[in-house]
């Protein structure tokens, strides 16, 4: 399972002399250009939606302002600091990377309704013309949308991310260009996105399931996660050829990197499940609430017709039973 001559970093062999991985130099300010740029348009975005809210007299759950805030911070945490240099050449401190964007930032970001907020801070166009809230509509509402977030999609497309990626020469490819890197990161965070978006993301979406089904997505991604995990961790030789020769400066073993990452892998299919999980029970006690509510409201207005109707039936019964 060696795929390509192991290289000491992606981004031209730049990373060849950092010195020893500790988490006060992982931290230190650095990374890529591209995700602290999208991630400051992202959070001036949403900040500029909730304004507008605001200024008009709506609400806005500053809860959700939390949420998202904190998933856009962990993307930046992991992709606008040194650790995307350390990721480059330690399996470990990709693994790390990689969990966090698949897994922990979708579901903080979801959480934040994003979609929702952009729906009602944008301006309807008026009838017959076509502004972005249109279109947004429209793309939400799509066949092509109804397909990427159907499970027969996601489920597949989330554990391919793992073994079709690690354990072919495509991780080797990619590593290569600064380019290729970025992709691979972006498509964890859009897989991570389309996988929880139905199962738990307060958005509206094409595919929205009842709540038993939810859970039985959830699990019927996360053994693979936790296999791929355990793969790596019993594997007795380097499996990607991008770290099988680290920088000699780090002062690490290939193979002990690499059965590490293989134990973050482990782990994080563990944490987001209970996250998850715990959000969608609190998501189906609240939905069952709303609709206690609205029974009651309905049996106000129309003076309880429905239990009026079923004890006139059961007079009838009565009646017809002498």
């Amino acid at each position: 399972m060696e795929h390509g001559g192991g290289h000491g970093g992606g981004h031209g062999g730049m990373e060849m002399d950092l010195p020893p991985f500790t988490l006060s130099r992982g931290l230190e300010f650095g990374g890529d250009t591209f995700f602290l740029i999208s991630c400051a348009v992202g959070l001036a975005l949403y900040g500029w939606a909730v304004y507008r809210l605001r200024s008009r007299g709506d609400e806005w759950p500053i809860g959700r302002t939390i949420s998202y805030t904190l998933g856009v911070l962990s993307v930046a945490l992991v992709m606008c600091t040194k650790l995307n240099d350390y990721g480059m050449v330690m399996f470990s401190v990709h693994m790390v990377q990689h969990m966090v964007i698949s897994m922990l930032s979708p579901i903080l970001i979801l959480l934040g309704a994003p979609v929702t907020l952009t729906l009602r801070a944008l301006p309807a166009a008026g009838r017959g013309r076509r502004g972005p809230r249109e279109v947004l509509v429209s793309v939400l509402h799509s066949r092509y949308m109804r397909v990427i977030t159907h499970p027969a999609f996601t489920i597949p497309m989330f554990i391919a991310s793992l073994y079709a990626l690690y354990f072919t020469p495509l991780f080797d490819t990619l590593m290569e260009t600064k380019v290729g890197h970025i992709g691979m990161m972006v498509h964890f965070l859009a897989v991570g996105l389309v996988f929880f978006w139905p199962i738990m993301g307060v958005d509206p979406g094409p595919h929205r399931p009842g709540y038993v089904m939810r859970m039985l997505e959830l699990f019927a991604g996360m053994p693979f996660h936790a296999f791929f995990g355990i793969a790596l961790m019993m594997a007795s030789e380097p499996m990607v050829g991008t770290y099988k020769n680290p920088p000699s400066s780090l002062g690490i073993d290939a193979l002990s990197d690499q059965n590490t990452a293989g134990g973050i892998a482990w782990a994080f299919s563990e944490i987001p499940t209970v996250a998850v999980l715990i959000a969608l029970v609190y998501q189906w006690y609240r939905s069952e609430q709303r609709q206690a509510k609205r029974k009651d409201r309905t049996a106000e207005r129309d003076g309880d017709r429905e239990l009026a109707a079923y004890n006139a039936y059961l007079a009838s019964l009565q009646t017809r039973g002498r």
